[in-house]
Parts: structure tokens; C-alpha cells; sequence
């Protein structure tokens, strides 16, 4: 007997005192029921494993391509970018859902308006939408993506980090995790500079929420743990982004007070012979 159908019992009892309690403790007839209904074949709707709920059909590719198409204004002014996709497709992320659902079944333009979007970024992002992913894709098996001839090997100037940064941080605004990973496992296989890195890491710290460690972690691990790069190819601009973003400074230095805390307590849980400090000596000059 299921809890339900013991506790819609009880409740009936409390109700009638006067009832038969023999029907709630056997023999009685609601087991005589769910025996019939077992042996007729079914089930009582609120039995334990009843059948379960159909699964809702799936939505195909030509329904996507079947739905209204959407306007999309990139940016502002003469430099505003206009592109469209299927509204099937869109609503897949909640903050298109949410501005879709504002439309009127009247014949108005569909139009969403994106004046502070990076054009690049809102490509990738549709090709995504369309594909599943977008370029380029990474190699399978590899930490590496595919080459584009376009782009150097070496990422000098960041470019390539900042191409998939504002992938991450459009994902995060259109609410879609997937891609915010994806674009995030890309941003690993790209072969920068310092220099890059630092172009790279400004940005995060400017667009990204201080909550946000799965991006932001890196980027202070990456500084803390490469400090000797710092003075030979980027000191000059390191120093400029602590002052520019002092949670940038402070994470680094919170890894780099950390992993010099861990070496401390390795020495003192596996003292090696040159571990020991020894007291100073004093030359016999200073004695005398």
C-alpha cells in the first residue's frame, strides 16, 4: 500500500470516527480494489511506480527554422550590425526568452535592440545556436583549436583570449551555461604572450562579477605562478593593472602568500638535509 493511499485513509477515519477501522488493517476494501485493478492489468493512479509521463515530443531542426524570424541591432550609431535568427533557436537562452515573450502576434517588427554587444561575440553566439559550437572548434584529443590562417600562432596581442572572453561573459548574459564553458575551455588552448595575458586578464576584471572564480581564478593562478615573466617581458603593464584593478593584485598576492604557506608546511612535514637554518656567524672582526 502506497503512503499516499494509507494517509488519504487515515484521514477519512479522522473524519468518521464511527468507521470501520478493520478496512484500513486488512481485508478490506480498498486492497480489494488495488487487488482487481492488478488483476485487470492496471494500476491505481497514485500506486508506486505507476506508469510514468510521456516524454514531450522533440523539437525538430525544420521546427526551429519554422518559427519567426528576429531582428538583432549590434551596437549603435554608423557602426550598428543588423542580423537575424529563427525565434525557436533564440529562446533557448532565458534573456531571449524573456525579451521574446514582449512581442504582439500584430504583424510588428520583431526587434531586439543590443547596443553595448561585441558584433564578433553575437556571431559566435548564433553559430553556436545553429551548430552547437563555434569557431574555431577545439582539436579532439588535443589542447589546441583548429588553425586560422588569419591569426598568428602566438597570441600577442590577446586578441584571440578576448575573442572567447566576450564569447564567456555574452553566454553569461544570455543565460547559457553551455556555451559559457565552452568558451572558457577555449580560452586554455590559446599560446599567448604576457602581454596577452594582461590584455586578457583587464578585461575579466572589468567584465566579469567578483564572484565569478571560474574565470577569475585562472587568471590570478596563471600570474602567480609565472612572477618571473613579470619583470622580463611585462612589469610595466602588471603594475599598471594592479592599480587599475586592485582585486587583480590582491588575488595574486593571496596565491602567492598560499603556495608559500603549502612549501612551509611540506619543509616541516618532509624536512630535507638542507632544510635546517643555522644561526649566523659572526666574523672575528665583529668580535673584537
Amino acid at each position: 500500500m502506497s503512503e499516499r493511499f494509507h494517509e488519504e485513509i487515515l484521514e477519512d477515519n479522522t473524519a468518521n470516527p464511527g468507521a470501520d477501522v478493520e478496512m484500513a488493517e486488512g481485508g478490506g476494501a480498498g486492497e480489494e480494489d488495488a487487488a482487481a485493478a492488478a488483476a485487470n492489468g492496471s494500476e491505481l493512479p497514485f500506486a508506486e511506480g505507476g506508469p510514468e509521463e510521456p516524454a514531450p515530443p522533440r523539437t525538430t531542426f525544420v521546427q526551429y527554422l519554422g518559427s519567426p524570424i528576429v531582428t538583432l541591432l549590434i551596437g549603435s550609431g554608423d557602426s550598428e550590425t543588423i542580423l537575424t535568427a529563427h525565434q525557436g533557436l533564440l529562446t533557448q537562452s532565458t534573456f531571449f526568452a524573456e525579451a521574446c515573450a514582449e512581442f504582439a502576434d500584430d504583424g510588428a517588427p520583431r526587434q531586439i535592440e543590443l547596443p553595448s554587444e561585441d558584433v564578433d561575440a553575437v556571431g559566435c553566439f548564433l553559430e553556436f545556436l545553429y551548430t552547437g559550437d563555434y569557431f574555431p572548434k577545439k582539436v579532439p584529443g588535443q589542447r589546441s583549436l583548429e588553425k586560422d590562417p588569419s591569426v598568428p600562432d602566438v597570441d600577442m596581442t590577446g586578441e584571440q583570449l578576448l575573442k572567447h572572453a566576450k564569447v564567456y561573459t555574452l553566454a553569461d548574459k544570455f543565460g547559457l551555461e553551455h556555451l559559457k564553458n565552452l568558451a572558457s575551455s577555449k580560452i586554455h588552448c590559446v599560446n599567448s604572450t604576457a602581454k596577452g595575458e594582461i590584455a586578457y586578464a583587464r578585461y575579466i576584471y572589468e567584465f566579469t562579477s567578483k564572484d565569478d572564480t571560474s574565470i577569475r581564478a585562472p587568471v590570478a593562478n596563471f600570474w602567480a605562478t609565472r612572477s618571473h615573466t613579470l619583470r622580463s617581458e611585462a612589469e610595466d603593464e602588471f603594475r599598471s593593472l594592479c592599480l587599475e584593478f586592485p582585486q587583480f593584485g590582491y588575488d595574486v598576492l593571496t596565491r602567492v602568500l598560499d603556495e608559500k604557506l603549502k612549501r612551509e608546511r611540506n619543509e616541516k612535514l618532509h624536512p630535507g638535509p638542507s632544510s635546517a637554518r643555522k644561526r649566523p656567524r659572526h666574523s672575528s672582526a665583529t668580535n673584537a
